[in-house]
């Protein structure tokens, strides 16, 4: 029943590669890190993830609550709201997303002049949309591990960015994690 959990798992440790950015350029050189941040990404990490979720879903497994319309549509807004936040993010940091190097420079501009991590809030509000869309006991458990996940990349992330971006400390101090402060902009 939970063979879904070695991909996702897997795919979770490989995606983490991407906040070793300048431990690897440190070790490998600058060309050789950003490769091998960008494949342990999206090469193993993203795509084996994304089959154990995909996983997760096909394996029968108990309902934990009845499905209405409105829980369904409400998942689908959630789904529909991170897809569109994770979309903004990425036109915003346009290679820098695909290709994590230690010549990246600091996106203050955009969604990212409100939120440090939008990507990694539009994933958290996809899982959780997922769980209402799909309310499974393995899709749950999946999506719960993945906003354990998120959590700890981002963690990682930001110690990664600190060694890689003058400006990242203050920038830190003045825009927060995942949700907007609006009333201080």
């Amino acid at each position: 029943m939970f063979y879904f959990l070695l991909p996702l798992v897997l795919g979770f440790a490989c995606n983490l590669g991407s906040a070793f950015t300048a431990e690897f350029s440190r070790r490998w050189g600058k060309r050789c890190g950003s490769i091998v941040s960008t494949l342990l990404r999206n090469a193993l990490g993203i795509p084996v993830w994304v089959i154990g979720f995909i996983l997760a879903a096909l394996t029968p497994s108990p309902t934990l609550f009845s499905s209405t319309i409105v829980t369904t549509l409400m998942g689908w807004l959630m789904i529909t709201i991170g897809g569109i936040v994770i979309l903004i993010s990425l036109g915003t940091i346009r290679i820098r997303s695909v290709r994590p190097s230690i010549q990246d420079t600091l996106a203050r501009n955009g969604i990212y002049a409100y939120v440090r991590h939008p990507i990694h809030t539009g994933t958290i509000l996809e899982f959780i949309g997922l769980t209402f869309v799909t309310p499974t006991l393995t899709v749950s458990i999946a999506c719960a591990l993945g906003i354990a996940w998120v959590l700890v990349q981002t963690r990682f992330e930001e110690i990664d960015l600190l060694q890689r971006m003058p400006g990242y400390r203050d920038y830190m101090n003045l825009v927060p994690r995942f949700l907007p402060k609006f009333w201080n902009k």
